[in-house]
């Protein structure tokens, strides 16, 4: 089969999932190409430019198509170099979780015993406190900033990983592959991410597409309150927290990263959608 039959084919069976890819694609796109398609620096202040409507509006210009903030800051160029800031905490988050809720999800389901009561009762801590209350307080104690804000999101998302990760390990432990492994005197070591591990791994697609999308619309918000990411730098968050002062007077200044956030969370859902219905053709619809 030729490629564009077999595109055309793929984009019948799965349109929403090659909408949600395009769109994350679109997304990553703009974040590593900001320097070469942003027309301005997302920090270049022009105060004879200021609160300009976007183009479509009266007083608008293409000159700035998205409008311009309350320094003069050209909105599209923001809003292209804020997707850098809140991917790559999305993204750093999201590895991060996983390692340590598919580490925890491994030992506890093939361990079993005291040491799964242990892991259990961390999972049961966890999901017993209110996320935001419990991330404003770190975020407040440690300051805001990258790598805190992506310890936060990754405190927040490990507990989906080890959950799902447990279920699964339980059962294939008891595989006859495992057994086998186990009786001819292999390593724990080797049984672990040899026969383990790699049948987890579409679980851990599925659940770590779910939680990118969770984890940029949960910096969003902390951005938002004040407790996210160095405002000296864009992203959609603080973006949104600089124009809530503004909704009745320059409307663009929070829907445009509100829309650039709305739609890379459709899509991760939609990609996770799809990822699901792959992995597992009981669930396709």
């Amino acid at each position: 089969m030729s490629r564009g039959p077999a595109l055309r084919s793929f984009w019948k069976r799965h349109t929403l999932g090659t909408i949600g890819i395009a769109i994350l694609a679109i997304a990553v796109g703009c974040a590593l190409a900001a320097p070469l398609i942003a027309p301005y620096s997302p920090t270049a202040i022009s105060l004879l430019a200021r609160m300009k409507p976007p183009f479509w509006l009266e007083g608008g210009s293409f000159a700035h198509p998205l409008g311009t903030d309350n320094l003069g800051r050209d909105m599209l160029s923001r809003v292209i170099y804020g997707s850098r800031i809140s991917l790559a905490v999305g993204f750093a988050a999201v590895l991060m979780g996983a390692a340590i809720g598919t580490t925890v999800g491994i030992l506890a389901g093939y361990f079993g015993g005291w040491i799964d009561s242990i892991l259990s009762f961390l999972i049961d801590v966890q999901l017993s406190f209110p996320f935001t209350l419990l991330a404003i307080f770190l975020l407040a104690t440690l300051g805001g900033g990258f790598w805190p804000i992506v310890c936060v999101l990754a405190l927040a998302t490990w507990v989906n990983y080890a959950r799902v990760v447990r279920g699964q390990v339980m059962s294939i432990r008891s595989q006859d592959y495992v057994e086998a492994a186990r009786t001819v005197g292999v390593q724990t070591r080797r049984i672990l991410t040899r026969y383990i591990l790699p049948n987890t791994v579409s679980s851990i697609i599925v659940v770590a597409s779910f939680s990118m999308a969770q984890a940029i619309l949960t910096e969003a918000a902390l951005s938002f309150l004040g407790v996210g990411v160095d405002g000296s730098n864009p992203s959609w968050g603080t973006m949104l927290n600089d124009g809530r002062n503004y909704l009745q007077t320059a409307w663009w200044l929070t829907a445009m990263p509100g829309v650039a956030i709305a739609l890379t969370v459709l899509g991760g859902n939609l990609c996770g959608d799809w990822l699901q219905d792959h992995f597992d053709p009981r669930l396709a619809r």
